[in-house]
């Protein structure tokens, strides 16, 4: 009999952010490999998938953002959790699924543990938002519970592997998509022949957009390409004409346009400091562009010696380092070396294997307990 997997996600199928990408990825890919695997989401149900579907309903993120940040609902994205338990509640029947996962603390995981009975079905917890929740032990934290803990890097890992049973997973990447090639940069108002750094990211505080608004604007001639939307955009936009003016340019794509946006560089740039994974790193890299990224464990593991890392809160430090990329493209047999090593541990094949291993382990522990 297969294992019966239920991963539950409010914006699954809905909205095209990393977390349900993964998610609606591992749906795919577990059910190749031999799982009965449903997803439940707010989208609608799409023909064909190899995974069973559920629809609940939630109201977005973006209702929320002048709400107030109390205890649990800290943020609009507590809040658009909360409106999705109710559907969740009803629609999950626990005698169903032999396994749960998500990556939503702390409503989606109260709800697929209150409802179990006797431990089962067991509950995977993914850290795709961050590992807060696994370890901070203290306010609505102390409530967290799981059964397995998929750590997307070895930092998390190593803070989680004595409390929790654990398994490093990255998220995985569709290399066949993300490729070099031709820019297309007309296709974005974007010139050709003039150096071009790209950014792709929320546009909250902790990605520090402006930051990399800033550093662009200090390379002499240098383009910035800026993908990305959330509540700093009419800041990033006003900086951006500023400081830059007609060598600005924001979008908002789909995802089946993301490969354009990175051909269309000449650098990527990213300013976050604390990334749970970073799929846009490997994106980059997969594109052929040098990433100029923070210098943390995390990023030296997933880009090894393809990356340009430093402080990125050294302001002259990140220019001197653009400066350098700009000046000293990657020669192709780099970016051959680069896409081979980023195949064998990210491709999506590879993550979707680790997972179902680690899952079958759970339930065999369980088993013999």
């Amino acid at each position: 009999m297969k294992p019966r997997l239920l991963i539950a996600l409010p914006g699954l199928h809905a909205v095209a952010r990393g977390a349900e990408t993964a998610f609606e990825q591992l749906g795919v890919g577990l059910s190749e490999e031999g799982f009965d695997v449903t997803l439940m989401g707010t989208g609608p149900a799409r023909p064909g998938q190899a995974y069973g579907w559920l629809q609940g309903r939630m109201v977005p993120r973006e209702r929320f953002r002048n709400w107030p940040s109390i205890p649990p609902l800290r943020s609009e994205y507590r809040w658009e959790e909360l409106t999705f338990v109710p559907s969740l509640w009803q629609a999950f029947e626990p005698s169903r699924f032999d396994l749960t996962m998500t990556c939503s603390y702390p409503f989606v995981n109260w709800v697929l543990r209150a409802k179990r009975k006797a431990g089962r079905p067991l509950h995977v917890f993914v850290t795709e938002n961050g590992d807060w929740p696994a370890y901070a032990g203290n306010r609505e934290y102390r409530w967290f519970g799981c059964d397995g803990l998929v750590c997307t890097n070895p930092v998390y890992q190593q803070r989680n592997q004595e409390r929790w049973r654990c398994a490093l997973i990255p998220n995985g990447v569709e290399l066949d998509r993300f490729t070099p090639g031709p820019a297309e940069r007309a296709a974005f108002g974007l010139p050709d022949g003039v150096p071009l750094v790209c950014m792709v990211s929320a546009l909250i505080p902790s990605k520090f957009p402006l930051e990399g608004v800033r550093a662009v604007a200090a390379l002499p001639g240098a383009h910035l390409l800026l993908a990305g939307d959330g509540p700093l955009r009419e800041e990033c936009d006003r900086l951006g004409q500023e400081l830059l003016g007609p060598r600005y340019r924001r979008v908002t794509v789909p995802p089946d346009r993301m490969p354009a946006v990175y051909r269309c560089a000449d650098v990527f740039l990213h300013l976050s400091r604390d990334e749970a994974f970073g799929n846009i790193y490997i994106e980059a890299a997969a594109c052929g562009l040098p990433v100029v990224a923070h210098d943390t464990p995390s990023t030296r593991w997933i880009l090894k010696h393809s990356g340009r890392l430093l402080d990125t809160a050294d302001a002259d430090a990140l220019v001197r380092e653009l400066t350098t990329a700009l000046e000293k493209p990657l020669d192709a047999a780099l970016v051959q070396a680069t896409r081979e090593d980023l195949r064998a541990r990210f491709s999506w094949p590879v993550i979707c294997r680790q997972y179902a291993d680690f899952l079958r382990a759970l339930l065999a522990h369980q088993g013999s307990a």
